[in-house]
């Protein structure tokens, strides 16, 4: 029986890798420079110490679309983050919209990439400031090469570079 379990298990999580990515940086029409390559992993920043994503800069009301195909986990609040969505994407990894004017994905569970899931607002603590999104990567499966010396560095693990992630496809 408990080898069963493993064997579904680790066929779970080969097929979480097996999917598709494609990639679409977040905000319709963005481009490299529409963010600070020196944004992530910033520091200080605030109440987190690190800015652990990157920072979108468009005009409110801007489309945000899903960065890869998804399946949402969570739509609504977070105090820092104001109206967020969090989804789940290929490869295992958590792919995190924050500040948004509005969620836009009408109680849809999976979207493909580049499907509207919300606008560019500035929500949460970015009130005050010009509209952004801010996109961060989480990996649930750890990449233990990535870990340094920089302060949360062992954060890094989990934590990847939007901006590898959008520029390059074999990350």
């Amino acid at each position: 029986m408990i080898k069963r379990i493993l064997l579904l298990l680790g066929v779970v999580i080969l097929l979480g890798f097996a999917i598709p990515e494609p990639r679409v940086i977040p905000v319709e029409h963005a481009t490299s420079a529409d963010w600070n390559s020196n944004t992530f992993w910033y520091e200080p920043w605030g109440t987190s110490g690190v800015h652990k994503g990157i920072d979108i800069f468009a005009k409110q009301g801007t489309t945000v679309q899903s960065a890869s195909h998804q399946l949402i986990l969570y739509q609504g609040q977070w105090s820092k983050g104001g109206n967020v969505v969090l989804a789940l994407g290929p490869k295992w990894r958590l792919h995190y919209y924050a500040h948004l004017a509005s969620i836009d994905t009408d109680g849809r569970y999976f979207v493909a990439s580049g499907s509207k899931i919300g606008t560019v607002g500035a929500t949460g603590n970015a009130q005050g400031k010009p509209p952004h999104l801010h996109y961060s990567i989480v990996s649930l499966v750890p990449y233990f090469w990535l870990i340094d010396a920089t302060s949360q560095g062992y954060k890094k693990a989990f934590y990847l570079n939007p901006i590898s992630y959008l520029t390059d496809n074999n990350s």
